[in-house]
């Protein structure tokens, strides 16, 4: 199932976070009961080597694949979706123009200017041909704009006022940082809480979805009831712990 209908489900989506700059691990992460797996370029060591294969094994686990590009890289926005990624997430789109920069590169004409060549993403999605590819693509594969900032925050209706953009992403450790202006990192600010569910509710009345960093993955049930869609849990050196953890605990008790 692709991830725009298992979004259009309205039921919260949990994806894992791909750091290491391996595809074996991210298969293994899409192997697991997640339902998606994100590939992170922007404080992850993958580079584009390692992000696109990653991708590839995420897909033939049959899981959706998402990538975070680094904060700026339009240009890996496009090139994604050629590899197979069904949603890009760009981090730090402070702005209307920043917002419409990233649509740009994501969508074909009229929406954006996106070039024709996604010929590895049409191996992997075999569902498709060119021409379904290029029907559905615009409504198919999904620009999620990062909310990090008061400054994103701000702007946050007049992004999602962008036909290019399908959804936003709350990071927030970042945000706590912007929000405190810059005394700490605090995601569980109690100040910021309210901030949290008014943007999931925005987003839902703009016609949209709204994705988060759930830094504690209890938080999860909580994000869902604010209106979230997408919760990410963890890192998978995170991951690893957590089961390294439970595995010890059986094991010496």
């Amino acid at each position: 199932m692709h991830l725009k209908e298992s979004l259009e489900r309205d039921e919260l989506l949990l994806t894992a976070w791909s750091t290491s700059a391996s595809a074996e691990m991210a298969g293994a992460l899409a192997d697991c009961p997640f339902d998606a797996v994100t590939v992170d370029m922007q404080h992850g060591a993958h580079d584009e080597a390692s992000a696109f294969a990653s991708g590839r094994s995420i897909l033939q686990a049959s899981k959706p694949a998402l990538l975070r590009i680094p904060v700026g890289r339009n240009d890996l926005a496009s090139r994604a979706l050629d590899m197979g990624f069904e949603a890009v997430i760009a981090p730090m789109i402070n702005s209307v123009a920043e917002a419409e920069a990233f649509a740009r590169a994501m969508k074909y004409p009229p929406l954006g200017e996106r070039s024709w060549g996604p010929m590895r993403a049409l191996a992997l999605h075999s569902e498709h041909t060119a021409e379904s590819y290029f029907r559905s693509a615009n409504r198919e594969t999904l620009a999620i704009a990062m909310i990090e900032t008061r400054q994103a925050h701000a702007a946050l209706d007049d992004i999602l006022a962008l036909a290019g953009i399908d959804g936003v992403f709350v990071g927030p450790s970042d945000l706590s940082i912007s929000w405190s202006g810059g005394e700490g990192v605090d995601p569980n600010r109690e100040d910021m809480q309210e901030v949290l569910a008014d943007i999931a509710k925005r987003t839902r009345k703009a016609g949209k979805f709204a994705a988060i960093f759930a830094v504690d993955p209890a938080a999860a049930p909580r994000f869902a009831k604010m209106g979230y869609h997408i919760a990410a849990l963890n890192t998978d050196p995170g991951t690893i712990h957590a089961g390294a953890a439970v595995m010890l605990d059986k094991a010496r008790r």
